[in-house]
């Protein structure tokens, strides 16, 4: 039984016996559908109203569009949800997460490169306050991976750096901010830890070597920092940790260690047990190769959910993936215990935000209050503010080249630095809602020098890396001609 009482939910009797009551009182079917996320695929009445009748929804996602349409869908949502459903997005560098319209704040490297948690904690309020704003209830974020392979995009830029006790403070602080409104959860990822492999669990398996004395000093820290400070949920991600399995069994063999979204000595005895996490837990997208390749989607599934995951990010085919768990239910392969928990979980979050208790209107604000929330001066002061703040002198080999003046130097080259161009890169941006030509940050540089036009002559070029062993993008420029970079 999950104790209702406690940390994350702190729910009174009158809430606890609504989980209970209406845990009871489910077909067998509205239990499972409580067990999954949807990422939808439209926003007209008719599709969202089938999504949540035939379903029944636990969780729903959805691609990049204006505040607007995101409020309207949401709207939809509540209104044809039995149980009030958790909507997500993914705000890791503020409101720009939330929808197309949001306010950007920053990248968590760069915040990281300020040194100041009050930052995170900035982007955490303007995220929640737009998040509640459209409709939608939860953040998937903050992401607190740690950057100790610079060849790992997927978490590059995502990431605050590579000092655990950095993330953590910031990390919490974003947490923070994210509470300060009332109504909207936080969800830390990728647990159990990325940043070591340079492959993307979206394309292959992600490996995190640490052995458990390790792990526990560094993304341990972090993540008992951040369920100490009131963390509501976790997301697993579909990460091997080799090593520290075969501390725990010398038996096992490599084809047989899973990743932790199907590992039930990750996800309940170290996260439940030994840090003693007793909020929900949902998996990363179950699209994933380094989830995809470990067993047939009919066994992974159930796997998940007798792993310690209590919710399951996205269907493939819905009426398949819904039937191949109501058939693990059915036959016992997901027990009446294991449910009940899972259950209790996601229930007792969406009671601990008072959510059983508003109106279907109530659940969404109004357009006035999204209009003012996406419009709001406030919000744009922190990004410029972070940009000042976080700039890092990496190298200074030659004494005496700083500041630079007119004066000193007639001739300035401006070098735009970007990565190669990689499939998580384009999926990003599709998430974004990207496309379309947009000013680069060097012409924005440019744009703003005093005296470009005459003083200074430039010079301008794109300089691409990849990360090839051995490549070093700052050994390309070696020469007197002064050079400022802006990278993507």
């Amino acid at each position: 039984m999950v104790d209702l009482r406690a940390k994350p939910y702190y729910l009174k009797d009158e809430d606890i016996a609504w989980v209970e009551s209406t845990i009871a009182s489910m077909t067998a079917e509205e239990k499972i559908g409580q067990l999954f996320w949807q990422l939808t695929a439209g926003n007209s009445e008719e599709y969202l109203k089938e999504l949540m009748e035939k379903y029944h929804l636990g969780g729903c996602r959805y691609n990049g569009m204006p505040g607007q349409m995101v409020l309207n869908q949401n709207r939809i949502l509540q209104k044809y949800a039995k149980v009030p459903v958790f909507i997500a997005c993914n705000p890791e560098k503020g409101g720009d997460g939330v929808c197309a319209d949001g306010t950007f704040v920053s990248s968590q490297i760069k915040i990281g490169a300020t040194g100041k948690a009050e930052y995170a904690k900035e982007m955490g309020r303007i995220s929640g306050a737009q998040i509640k704003a459209t409709g939608c209830n939860m953040a998937f974020a903050p992401v607190v991976d740690i950057t100790y392979n610079w060849e790992c995009e997927e978490v590059l830029m995502r990431a605050y750096g590579n000092d655990p006790k950095m993330v953590a403070q910031m990390g919490k602080a974003y947490m923070d901010g994210i509470h300060e409104t009332e109504g909207v959860f936080a969800c830390a990822k990728h647990f159990p830890g990325n940043g070591q492999d340079f492959r993307d669990a979206h394309m292959a398996n992600n490996v995190n070597s640490d052995n458990e004395e390790q792990w526990m000093a560094t993304f341990g820290h972090v993540y008992k920092t951040l369920i100490d400070g009131g963390l509501d949920a976790i997301m697993g991600g579909h990460i091997l940790m080799p090593n520290y399995m075969l501390e725990k069994n010398p038996e096992i063999t490599p084809d047989t260690i899973m990743p932790a979204t199907l590992c039930p000595e990750i996800m309940t005895d170290l996260l439940r047990g030994e840090l003693g996490f007793n909020g929900m837990v949902v998996t990363d997208a179950s699209h994933m190769v380094g989830m995809t390749n470990r067993m047939k989607r009919k066994d992974m599934l159930p796997a998940a959910i007798n792993a310690g995951c209590d919710m399951f990010l996205f269907f493939n085919d819905p009426a398949e993936d819904f039937a191949t768990m109501l058939n693990a239910y059915n036959t016992g392969i997901i027990s009446e215990e294991r449910m009940v928990e899972a259950l209790q979980r996601i229930l007792g979050l969406k009671a601990a935000k008072g959510m059983h208790k508003m109106a279907k209107e109530s659940l969404c604000g109004t357009d006035e209050e999204l209009a003012a929330a996406l419009k709001n001066p406030e919000f744009k002061k922190a990004s410029p503010a972070i940009s000042k703040d976080c700039l890092t002198l990496v190298k200074y080999k030659d004494e005496g080249v700083l500041p630079l003046s007119p004066e000193k130097y007639k001739r300035i080259m401006l070098v735009n630095i970007k990565g190669a161009d990689t499939p998580m890169g384009k999926l990003m941006a599709i998430a974004r809602g990207g496309g379309g030509a947009k000013k680069r940050p060097v012409d924005k540089l440019h744009d703003h020098i005093p005296g470009r036009n005459s003083t200074f002559a430039f010079a301008a070029f794109t300089a691409s890396y990849t990360t090839d062993s051995g490549s070093d993008p700052s050994a390309c420029f070696t020469m007197s001609t002064p050079i400022l970079s802006a990278h993507i």
